[in-house]
């Protein structure tokens, strides 16, 4: 296998991915709690880990991506209690939407999606052993991990237990026996809850990850190769995910943690108190769902990406000029006799080689420019060199499936290329009234 180096945030260091078996990758991708319409912020990690798995797809690897939905939450039971609908009304609601959404922005949906709902008997059984094993503690009908004694606690988000000692509050009511310890188990009397050893309630959130992932890589015991998510969910979420595998698995729940950064709004973060969050079915239904992802893709993952209307129009643009281009080349191979089907994969990519690289997309997106260009030229070589023609489609089309970008290529009807002959012939003879009229047709056709 080719090397690929990332950037882990356990360590904040570049490393070379050595993966937990030969020829295998497994990730899990934090996803969204669906109590609302999804906005772009919750579309950068679909569309960062979605290149990152097609990177190890593109150099042979097999790979098992996971992300989850949440679907019990302080904000789904009030979102659900405002529509005066049923929790699960609501989160099936989202889930179908956020789906339709991974789609239009040219993401393949994850090997697995799982939902705290359904693992329910898991999350029971893995905080019952936590509070076995000493780790953690039952305090009415709520359940704390004791984060005092989780070793190097703070190690991926740089806090010291001290340091956030300082920082912390505790109320003269609080259950917890140290202002750190945070919640596995929480006793409710309202929304959706469970029955449990401690009463009616339901998961804290940060459990809810680590026994889905400790569930679906049994076969590994729960420790996996890459777990990725925003930069926001560094701590605390991912910081008490890797203390509970500490504690009940004795590892760091992953080998590479992987954190993307924010999106800005025309240069101010994206926020709900700045007024400025964007709906992600906005943008697809004004802008298209491809030409988001590569303004995404514009910036590096770990730098902020900008929102705005010059750069979402700059994608369209760019875009727009791949499409062309491959329609273009696509028609004249065929109108030569030539098909589009079953072409060689280049044996070597700058597009890859960029994304080997920490996952530089700016530096992949210059590449796949560079060989739309080099297309371009071919195109308008006279003769046509059907050779380098078809060998520069395929290096575009081998760039555009690595990244996402998802690009038509027509293919001609024995009645389309007979059409197009029409065209040419009266162009030709400056017969333009015809011309434009065949023209049409073709339009119509989607091949034009």
């Amino acid at each position: 296998m080719e090397k690929v180096v990332l950037f882990n945030s356990l360590g904040n260091q570049l490393e070379e991915f050595k993966p937990l078996r030969e020829g295998k990758v497994s990730i899990y991708c934090c996803g969204p709690t669906v109590y609302n319409d999804p906005h772009i912020g919750n579309f950068r990690p679909v569309i960062v880990f979605d290149v990152l798995r097609r990177l190890f797809l593109r150099l042979g690897y097999s790979v098992k991506f996971v992300s989850n939905y949440t679907d019990v939450d302080d904000k789904i039971i009030n979102r659900a209690k405002e529509l005066g609908i049923d929790e699960k009304t609501l989160t099936e609601s989202v889930i179908k939407e956020y789906r339709s959404l991974v789609e239009a922005v040219g993401s393949m949906q994850p090997d697995e999606t799982p939902k705290p709902t359904v693992y329910m008997p898991q999350i029971l059984n893995y905080v019952k052993e936590l509070v076995e094993n000493g780790s953690a503690y039952a305090v009415g009908g709520d359940v704390y991990l004791k984060v005092q004694e989780i070793p190097a606690y703070g190690e991926l988000s740089g806090n010291s237990v001290e340091q956030l000692e300082s920082g912390a509050r505790i109320d003269i009511n609080d259950k917890k026996a140290d202002p750190l310890d945070f919640a596995l188990w929480k006793e409710t009397t309202e929304g959706i809850k469970w029955e449990s050893p401690w009463g009616h309630g339901r998961p804290g959130w940060h459990t809810e990850c680590c026994v889905m992932i400790n569930s679906i890589f049994a076969d590994q015991d729960g420790y996996i190769d890459i777990h990725g998510g925003g930069f926001d969910l560094k701590f605390p979420h991912h910081e008490n995910e890797i203390a509970q595998a500490k504690a009940h698995n004795h590892h760091k729940l992953a080998r590479y943690w992987m954190h993307n950064g924010f999106i800005n709004v025309d240069n101010e973060k994206m926020s709900k108190s700045l007024g400025n969050v964007i709906l992600m079915k906005d943008v697809v239904n004004e802008f298209g769902g491809i030409p988001f992802r590569m303004m995404i893709l514009a910036a590096h993952y770990r730098a902020p990406a900008s929102f705005s209307e010059e750069t979402i129009k700059e994608a369209q643009k760019k875009y727009a000029q791949l499409c062309s281009a491959v329609k273009s080349a696509a028609i004249a191979l065929q109108l030569a006799g030539e098909s589009c089907d079953n072409l060689p994969r280049p044996v070597e990519s700058k597009v890859v080689d960029a994304l080997r690289d920490d996952l530089n997309t700016p530096n992949a997106l210059a590449a796949l420019y560079e060989d739309n260009k080099d297309l371009n030229m071919v195109l308008r070589t006279r003769p046509l060199d059907m050779a380098k023609l078809k060998e520069a489609l395929a290096r575009l089309l081998d760039d555009v499936d690595v990244l996402g970008i998802r690009v038509s290529v027509p293919h001609l009807s024995e009645d389309d290329k007979r059409l197009y002959g029409e065209y040419n012939d009266a162009k030709a003879a400056k017969d333009f009234a015809k011309s434009d009229e065949i023209r049409q047709q073709l339009i119509e056709r989607g091949v034009f």
